[in-house]
């Protein structure tokens, strides 16, 4: 039975002025993450609500991160 590798799908709320904007520089670095990795800006990290949380585990996220 081949074996399927596991790439889960991360929702990661950042920040406008840290987390989003250090993801923009790696970006602009060309650095890379992973595509399963969707990276939404926030006006703040403490803007994040457990609904937000739960609303992306129902659209089918395997985890969330909350930067700031």
């Amino acid at each position: 039975m081949p074996t399927q590798e596991f790439n889960p799908e991360i929702v990661a709320f950042c920040c406008h002025y840290c987390a989003y904007a250090a993801a923009d520089l790696a970006g602009s670095m060309r650095l890379e993450y992973p595509p399963s990795i969707k990276v939404i800006e926030l006006p703040c990290s403490g803007k994040v609500d457990v609904l937000y949380a739960l609303r992306a585990f129902e659209d089918g996220a395997d985890g969330v991160m909350v930067a700031g």
